[in-house]
């Protein structure tokens, strides 16, 4: 299966969550049955396979006790976006 041109930014958003996740300490588990959302979906969103919603980046944010916005402080060289 050929990737769509944004995917890069999908699974980068979800290597930069999941260090967040890891570097606070919590586990995949934790963090979807504190935020409300399938453990499953987290997976996807970790692994850049979903486009998630925006409630559920701001519940993801509560549990980890950041601003939402610290989610999308990563870089995409030029070479990843070819």
């Amino acid at each position: 299966m050929k990737s769509k041109p944004y995917d890069i930014y999908l699974k980068e958003f979800g290597n930069n969550l999941r260090r967040i996740r890891k570097d606070k300490g919590f586990t995949m588990e934790s963090v979807a049955n504190e935020a409300e959302i399938e453990y499953r979906q987290l997976g996807r969103i970790e692994r850049g396979e979903v486009n998630t919603t925006i409630i559920s980046l701001l519940r993801i944010s509560e549990v980890l006790k950041i601003d939402m916005k610290v989610l999308f402080e990563f870089s995409i060289s030029e070479q990843q976006a070819e």
